[in-house]
């Protein structure tokens, strides 16, 4: 009778769902993306699948990584200002080829940060009006091109400047544009 009650507990528990259920389209957005993109370089490099050299290209990729790709890193550990590290998680995994949704997946169980990363939206310069964009968003258009605005003290200096740049950056918003 006792192990009768053991049994059904433990079908009751089966049935409950966890933190294992796979990962649902768009969650995880920038572990996986930022992974494939890793995974592909390392097929495009020839870099041996063994876990000491994935690691490397991993530390190497996120060194140049901007944004939340960065923050991505730092989660993992694969920043020089990262408190944890939990690298092998990632590099162990790829070196067995397993598909980057299932790595991020066991990166959500270790730190469930990692997962509510999303890239921010990007703006349709060919319809956006700058002039009601907040000088936030302008500053981030211009530390997105890696540009900076230097005496720009008013939102006019910046949108003065993004039209400047915008032909440089993106030429075909600029052709569309019939403002500049």
């Amino acid at each position: 009778m006792l192990c009768l009650g053991g049994l059904s507990v433990a079908i009751a528990l089966s049935l409950v769902p966890g933190s294992c259920e796979a990962l649902k389209e768009g969650e995880c957005e920038v572990c996986v993306s930022f992974l494939g993109k890793l995974y592909q370089s390392l097929i495009d490099d020839e870099v041996k699948f063994t876990s000491a050299d994935i690691e490397k290209a991993l530390t190497k990729k996120c060194k140049d990584a901007k944004g939340k790709d960065n923050r991505f890193c730092y989660y993992i550990g694969a920043t020089s200002d990262a408190a944890t590290k939990i690298t092998h998680e990632v590099s162990k995994p790829l070196s067995y080829h397993a598909p980057v949704e299932k790595i991020c997946e066991k990166l959500r169980k270790k730190d469930g940060q990692i997962c509510e990363l999303k890239y921010d939206k990007q703006l349709d310069l060919t319809n956006v009006d700058l002039k009601k964009l907040k000088v936030k968003d302008l500053k981030k258009i211009l530390e997105e091109w890696g540009e900076s605005c230097k005496g720009c003290a008013e939102k006019t200096d910046f949108i003065r400047k993004i039209t400047e740049l915008m032909p440089t950056y993106a030429p075909a918003a600029a052709k569309a544009r019939t403002d500049l």
